[in-house]
This record gives C-alpha cells, sequence and structure tokens, in this order.
C-alpha cells in the first residue's frame, strides 16, 4: 500500500528514528514506535477528556468555586455545601475564613465567588440570595435562673449584661437587637462586644451575660451555656444571606444560586410540617 508506506516514512522523518522493522514476513513496531503508539493513544484519551471537561465547564458542572465564610454562617451552610459538592463532583469548592469586610474586598477583587451575610447586605454591585430564616435564641449561662424556662422574653433579660456580636456594613444584627430592645422599652447594657457569635457564647459561658443568637450558633453546645426560643409574637428571625456579585454570570455561581434555592425550598417545607 504504497500511500501508506510513504505516511508511515513520513512519520519516522518527522519523529527522527525508525517505528516500524520491516521483515519479508510484514512489519513490526520497534520499541519506539511502540512508545509512540502508547503516547498517542493517551493524547487521545486527553483530547476527548479536554473536550468534555470544556463542555462541562460552559455548563456549570466542573471548575472552581472559592466560598469566604465567617462566625456561625459556617454552621449553617454544610448541608447546602454537602449537596452542592454531591451534584458537582467535579466542581473544587475552596472555603476561605474571612470576616464580612475581607469578604468584599475578595467579591469585589474576584478572588471569591460567594460569601455569607446575617441579614443581607444593600451595596452597589452586591446582590443577596437568602439561604434561610432562622429563628433568634437566647443564649444564657446554665448558672442564671432563666435558663430552667424554656422560652425568655427581652424584658426577663432587660437587667443582664449583654455580649454583642456585630461587624461589616451597617445595619447589622447589632443594630437589629437594639431596636428590638427598645420597642420592649429598654437599652440593652453591653458588656462585651465582640467579632462573631462563637466568641459571644463563649463569653456567656464565662459569666459576661446574655446573648442573642441564631438558632444554628445552639449546634455549639459550649458547656455552661444553654439556649432558649426568645418568647416574642410574632417570632424574630434572621436571614441567612448568600452575597455575591451582580455581574458574576458564570454557569458555577448559577449552578450554586440554584441549589440554595433548592435547599431553601426544601427546609420551609420541613419546617412549615406539623410535629408528630
Amino acid at each position: 500500500q504504497p500511500p501508506l508506506t510513504r505516511q508511515m516514512q513520513q512519520l519516522e522523518e518527522e519523529v527522527g528514528t525508525p517505528l516500524f522493522q520491516r521483515t519479508r514476513k510484514g512489519v513490526r513496531m520497534t520499541n519506539a514506535g511502540q512508545v509512540l503508539f502508547e503516547e498517542a493513544r493517551n493524547i487521545l484519551f486527553l483530547a476527548t477528556r479536554a473536550q468534555e471537561r470544556t463542555r462541562m465547564a460552559g455548563l456549570g458542572q466542573s471548575g472552581r468555586l472559592d466560598i469566604g465564610v465567617f462566625g456561625s454562617n459556617i454552621l449553617v451552610i454544610p448541608q447546602l455545601l454537602h449537596a452542592f459538592r454531591l451534584q458537582f463532583p467535579e466542581i473544587d469548592v475552596i472555603v476561605h475564613a474571612m470576616n464580612k469586610e475581607k469578604q468584599l474586598e475578595a467579591l469585589y477583587d474576584r478572588r471569591v465567588t460567594v460569601g455569607f451575610n446575617l441579614l443581607g447586605l444593600k451595596l452597589a454591585g452586591i446582590a443577596n440570595e437568602k439561604v434561610r430564616s432562622e429563628p433568634l435564641m437566647v443564649a444564657i449561662n446554665v448558672a442564671d435562673p432563666l435558663s430552667k424556662q424554656s422560652s425568655i422574653s427581652l424584658k426577663e433579660i432587660s437587667d443582664r449584661p449583654m455580649v454583642i456580636f456585630a461587624s461589616g456594613p451597617r445595619p447589622n444584627l447589632m443594630d437589629m437587637i437594639f431596636a428590638l430592645c427598645l420597642e420592649e422599652g429598654f437599652q440593652p447594657e453591653i458588656s462585651q462586644e465582640v467579632v462573631d457569635s462563637v466568641t459571644a457564647v463563649s463569653l456567656v459561658a464565662a459569666g459576661f451575660g446574655v446573648s442573642l443568637v441564631p438558632a444554628a450558633v445552639s449546634q455549639l453546645g459550649l458547656p455552661g451555656v444553654v439556649f432558649r426560643r426568645l418568647n416574642k409574637s410574632p417570632p424574630v428571625t434572621v436571614d441567612i444571606n448568600c452575597i455575591y456579585r451582580r455581574d458574576d454570570a458564570s454557569p458555577i455561581l448559577q449552578a450554586f444560586l440554584k441549589t440554595i434555592r433548592l435547599m431553601r425550598k426544601t427546609h420551609a417545607t420541613r419546617v412549615a410540617q406539623p410535629a408528630n
């Protein structure tokens, strides 16, 4: 087959070494020919994989998702991240611990894709997607007589010093708590102002006062502190929000937001179901 023979000879000239050993009985590959055959097969596999990964990236099914988290927000998102990673195993999820100011800087600089924040933010170029609503609870030291109650009103803790946590743009949780207390006719006595809920609950356990925290914080289970329902009608809730850049149209972000909406719907349905 002269055309095939010429192609084989041209290939040998290109790589600079014999690829085939020609005998009276036929042709067989040399060691160099075998190496080229195996490498060519690898190249075909890589080319096919590159095409498939490119297609998946275009659909938001592969790539990298950088997330900024801080404080109690890390207690809210494990189920969300687990569900997302199960659905999109080819996407590398990288979690960065950074406070709210650093999250905003990283979002604007495009170093992270999403962050998480209580109450949401009204800032230029930033959008909010509610993850879920959390009841506000009272964190109180076990030695306090009120800890024996199943629920506690704001008036009952009006004479207790309060540990407040708040950071980032206003309005924040501290503003919300002050407004609630003023509605009840008192201004809270602040014993400590800290940057995150974990520190606040730790100080409650150490006897520095009480604190109002999202229900997710009760998962901490620190010794010396218990969590009681805030007795107020209607119930007071705070929204945990995912924040992201409005101009980010990446398929990976859209896939993550879709997962949030599905989880939010599932959570709302579960909460609405009556207990047996």
